[in-house]
């Protein structure tokens, strides 16, 4: 199995893929997602579908325009909100297989997405939407994935189980057979005063029992354990996931959300996200983040898809 070290061999594993990806893009008026669209049209690496919300420059529409209409389709709608709706409406039906926010708020585009009153949107009933986040870090020997620093504030057991369970897939769908999970928690013990810890107990018996199929899964334990050998040496912690975890999954979105911020910028990593539990993946990157870390969100997307 090769281990995925950096976001370029993700991209070398998409680009070996023989199916060619379609991506809506909804209001992409800011310079990050122009980046998005001039390099995947450049490299002609996926078909888009650009639904316009009325802020996109003369010059992007001007570059658009010098491709064919199958490989850059214009799509024109009278606000982001009616944007919304129809980069939604498109991926439900089929026409697109990832959904990507551009210039709009997130708000706008998630509430597209849910969409309960209309049944347009991207979520089956039953359902649990959650995010996930992979990391190139400099001192790192591998691509890591975390969970959920954008959607649940405090997971249940059951939002665990959901999240587990994507992750997985999305893990094996970048060629990590048997993924390795850290369940993290500032503490390496069972404590009644903090409910995870033990939700993360039940968590392992769902995997010894195969709920999570092929995994490795440990903790709680701390992020410096999960990635760190020699500190799972110091404190005498035995399991083949220490040290070398593929996917850490974090106690609640605080600490996920701040665990992004400080290890995409001190730490100088990069980072790819999108949503999970959709019935197509969709990429919701922050406005802070970076043209790249949009980038290799879509190629992510696209692979998961």
């Amino acid at each position: 199995m090769r281990t995925f070290r950096s976001f370029e061999d993700l991209l070398d594993r998409y680009k070996a893929f023989s199916e060619r990806k379609r991506v809506a893009i909804v209001c992409p008026a800011d310079d990050h997602t122009e980046y998005v669209v001039r390099r995947c049209a450049e490299e002609d690496l996926v078909d888009l579908i650009l639904v316009l919300g009325g802020d996109e420059s003369d010059d992007f529409l001007a570059f658009c325009r010098s491709y064919s209409a199958d490989r850059i389709r214009l799509v024109r709608c009278a606000d982001v909100v009616a944007a919304a709706r129809e980069g939604v409406r498109i991926v439900h039906d089929g026409e697109a297989d990832v959904l990507m926010k551009g210039s709009l708020n997130t708000d706008t585009i998630l509430h597209a997405v849910i969409d309960k009153e209309g049944g347009r949107g991207l979520i089956e009933r039953g359902a649990v939407m959650s995010h996930i986040t992979l990391v190139e870090a400099p001192v790192y020997h591998k691509l890591l994935m975390f969970s959920d620093a954008a959607v649940i504030p405090n997971p249940t057991l059951e939002q665990f189980e959901a999240m587990i369970g994507y992750d997985c897939a999305i893990a094996r769908s970048i060629g990590i057979e048997c993924p390795k999970i850290a369940l993290i928690h500032f503490t390496e013990k069972i404590n009644s005063r903090f409910q995870v810890t033990s939700d993360y107990e039940t968590l392992k018996n769902m995997a010894e029992n195969g709920r999570f199929g092929d995994v490795s899964m440990s903790g709680p334990m701390d992020v410096k354990t999960a990635c760190d050998i020699e500190s799972a040496r110091i404190k005498k912690i035995g399991s083949d996931v220490v040290g070398d975890a593929d996917i850490l999954i974090m106690p609640d979105l605080e600490a996920s959300n701040a665990f992004y911020k400080t290890v995409s910028y001190f730490g100088k990593a990069r980072m790819a996200g999108l949503v999970t539990g959709t019935t197509a993946p969709v990429v919701v990157a922050s406005r802070a983040d970076s043209a790249e870390s949009k980038f290799f969100s879509v190629i992510l997307a696209c692979i998961a898809s």
